[in-house]
């Protein structure tokens, strides 16, 4: 009999208290919130030592969000943000999810917690299990707890009945070690974090550019002249992006932010680090905001580019890069006949942008070739992503504005090794250059079958055709939409085994036997056999660099990724060629293994031991692109209609200032003036009129895809700028609304940023 437990978070209220929208980013007060964090959470030593070190050459990475830190000098003042604050003080905490909580609390009970609740219970201890038919973990050791999960591993009927999941904050020698580990099993069930996020991205880039990366470094944002960010919100979910645009500002660029909110992060800026700043009010970032609908961005790159052909006609040579589009490229004739055929007004209507802010982004393009477009989820999780993505590179390839200085392709990456884990091999459809590699260097028969992604792993627990789940880190449950549909699918699982940090909601709604291996922090001294280890990671910008802790762990009992994964790929493993217990002992072996078998890491070892990293090859910065003609690639994509009925809204799921990821720090949104409360729809003003709602009206959420309804109860409208038609809530609590069918094309992200929902009254409180 499954566990009574709950899988999506209470529906119940806070105070809901409303302020003013932010107009800038940062400043004192993101100083005074960052030191709170670190008070409430860790002792003030132990604070400014890690602070002191976090990001800096010879220190540890931040937890955080993957943006890069700078190649030369770094702030001896600090080089993280509030959130990376944040993000080191609650795994520094000093609270504790020990045996004696566990004997207090059962797996039903704390399912009806909030996820800030699960969350703030502090770190785990220990190895714990949970047995078939109990509802309270126990203590296990770390020998029995392997020998159950190799057990189990070796006795399913086919490899395809296990998943091994990977969350984007798993260093690189964790991450090639698993996957190593899960091929020598047999399967490529690798689903990873970047399947819900910035696979869109991947897909679209390697098709047009050849490479899933972005182009840029930091130092191309001092030479922009035009920095354009879609569908993005750096000041909350990637702050020290605001450093880099406000370095633009200062040496002459343009910045434009087009989304369907106005974001503070987009808007302004005071650096925390500059008194000066403080004192004067920060730097204005936004040379034009641009409110587009929801999944408007194609029809606005499509009406921009209309008027850049318009323009280019008038000023032959002037307007476009010709020789860069004859010499590098390929597609533009059909791309050309298809922009000549789109009718303007149409793309205009359907991006729900103003005429004068696409008339003046066309003339802001029209006079500058150093362009860098940024984009996050707001572009990659729809339907459309990947055209989303494909019209994106359309307009830097029209520009030649791809493999110079200041220019090019910048997909902002979330979990701070999300990029690294899928150069490791973290990817369920490797290709077959990758799989001869480990043939040739370690002597097995690599499984050529693609795995499951997210989306398929879901499919394939709720037909029960897995029987085993680990996930190594994040928060599977919350993360992953269709939460009913997801966490029921979880609960047929046989087995479900947690590789975690922190206490969340997937150790609560788990298999019908559960383990919690707990990890050694990224902030936290890594000792084997008493000698201190480091890890790598790779940024947003391909730098790969050491990362090593400098804390004391939160408890004895802990062990690294890199000694787990080790530990079960033993007990799991018939016959394995490596020595993994070696291997557990000593990084740098892992890393000659990593040299020989992936390209970009000759002389790993010597190359990561430099103060600043070093980047990977990138053949877009060189001015290359390894599509299979060796050409860029422009491309036609369908302009997306807005086919929304009458009583219907389009919901995007978005995080609060004080959120990453599904890991929620505090209860306030700060720069949307958003205070004690996370079920709130942001709504246009208009559109709460004409609808006949009221201020702070409590209304369920429902969406209805393929007659099957969805319910996310209990939410108060609040008015808000957002383009009409569009309404805005916070993820996790709405992910149960995002039908697991609907996907983007091709790289199957996804839709948690275009849901059709209808408002429901209700009588909460009644």
């Amino acid at each position: 009999m499954k566990r009574n437990v709950q899988i999506v978070p209470p529906e119940t209220f806070a105070d809901l208290q409303l302020g003013k929208q932010a107009q800038k980013a940062a400043g004192f007060t993101a100083i005074v919130e960052s030191m709170k964090h670190v008070y409430e959470e860790m002792n003030l030593i132990d604070g400014v030592k890690a602070l002191n070190q976090m990001n800096q050459k010879g220190g540890f990475d931040c937890a955080g969000c993957a943006w890069p830190d700078p190649d030369e000098k770094r702030s001896v003042l600090g080089e993280y943000c509030e959130n990376g604050v944040k993000a080191l003080a609650e795994e520094a905490t000093e609270k504790r999810v020990d045996a004696a909580f566990f004997e207090k609390h059962s797996v039903e009970e704390i399912s009806t917690w909030s996820d800030f609740k699960i969350g703030k219970s502090g770190r785990i201890t220990q190895p714990f299990y949970l047995a078939k038919g109990k509802n309270n973990y126990v203590p296990i050791s770390w020998e029995d707890a392997f020998a159950k999960i190799g057990s189990k591993l070796k006795s399913l009927t086919s490899k395809e009945e296990a998943v091994f999941y990977t969350s984007g904050r798993t260093s690189n020698e964790a991450a090639f070690l698993y996957q190593l580990f899960v091929r020598m099993y047999g399967t490529n069930n690798l689903p990873d974090c970047s399947n819900m996020c910035h696979e869109s991205s991947g897909s679209g880039l390697n098709e047009t550019l050849g490479i899933g990366k972005g182009s840029v470094t930091l130092d191309d944002f001092a030479k922009a002249e035009v920095v354009l960010v879609i569908g993005q919100n750096p000041g909350t979910n990637h702050p020290r992006m605001l450093t880099a645009l406000e370095k633009c500002k200062h040496n002459g660029g343009k910045i434009v932010g087009i989304n369907p909110i106005k974001e503070a992060g987009t808007m302004g800026f005071i650096d925390p680090k500059n008194p000066v700043a403080m004192l004067k009010g920060g730097t204005a970032l936004a040379d034009l905001n641009i409110q587009v609908r929801i999944n408007g961005d194609v029809g606005m790159l499509k009406a921009v580019m209309i008027k850049l052909l318009e323009k280019e006609k008038q000023h032959p040579g002037k307007v476009f890069d010709n020789a860069f589009i004859h010499d590098k490229c390929e597609g533009f004739d059909a791309f050309l006949e298809a922009l000549e055929l789109q009718n303007f007004e149409e793309a205009l209507e359907e991006s729900g942008a103003k005429l004068e802010h696409v008339l003046a982004l066309a003339e802001m393009l029209a006079n500058h070739h150093k362009i860098i477009i940024c984009w996050a989820m707001g572009i990659t999780q729809h339907q459309n992503g990947v055209e989303n993505v494909r019209e994106i590179v359309n307009l830097l390839l029209l520009k030649g504005s791809i493999g110079k200085p200041g220019a090019g392709t910048c997909p902002v990456r979330g979990h701070s090794n999300v990029q690294g884990d899928r150069s490791m091999g973290i990817y369920e459809k490797p290709s077959e250059v990758f799989l001869q590699a480990l043939e040739n260097q370690f002597n097995f028969s690599a499984p050529r079958k693609h795995g499951y992604d997210v989306v398929d792993s879901i499919v394939a627990m709720n037909q029960e055709k897995v029987k085993v789940f680990i996930g190594m880190g994040g928060n599977f449950i919350s993360a992953t939409p269709d939460s009913e549909f997801t966490g029921k699918a979880m609960m047929n699982c046989d087995l479900s085994v947690q590789i975690s940090t922190k206490l969340n909601r997937s150790h609560v709604v788990t298999g019908e036997e559960a383990i919690i291996l707990p990890t050694l922090g990224r902030s936290e001294i890594d000792l084997q056999n008493s000698l201190p280890q480091f890890v790598s990671v790779e940024n947003s910008m391909g730098v790969v660099s050491k990362s090593q802790g400098v804390l004391k762990p939160a408890s004895e009992y802990l062990k690294s990724e890199v000694a787990i994964v080790c530990g079960i790929a033993a007990k799991s493993l018939e016959n394995s060629s490596l020595d993994w217990k070696s291997l557990s002992s000593n990084y740098d072996a892992i890393r000659d293994l990593i040299e020989v078998t992936i390209p970009g890491f000759a002389d790993f070892n010597t190359k990561v031991l430099r103060p600043e990293g070093f980047y990977l090859p990138n053949c877009n910065r060189d001015g290359k692109f390894n599509t299979p003609s060796r050409k860029a690639q422009f491309t036609v994509n369908s302009l997306p209609k807005w086919n929304r009925k009458k009583d219907e809204f389009i919901l995007m799921t978005i995080r609060t200032h004080d959120q990453f990821n599904t890991t929620i720090y505090g209860m306030h949104d700060r720069y949307r003036g958003v205070f004690n409360e996370r079920r709130v729809i942001m709504m246009n003003e208009e559109d709460i009129n004409i609808a006949g709602f009221t201020y702070q009206q409590v209304v369920d959420i429902e969406s209805n895809y393929a007659n099957q309804k969805r319910v996310a109860r209990n939410f108060k409208i609040i008015p808000y700028d957002i383009a009409k038609g569009c309404i805005a809530a916070y993820f996790p609590e709405t992910n149960v609304l995002v039908p697991i069918e609907n996907v983007a094309a091709k790289s199957n992200t996804p839709m948690s940023k275009f849901i059709e929902v209808k408002l429901i009254p209700t009588t909460y409180g009644n």
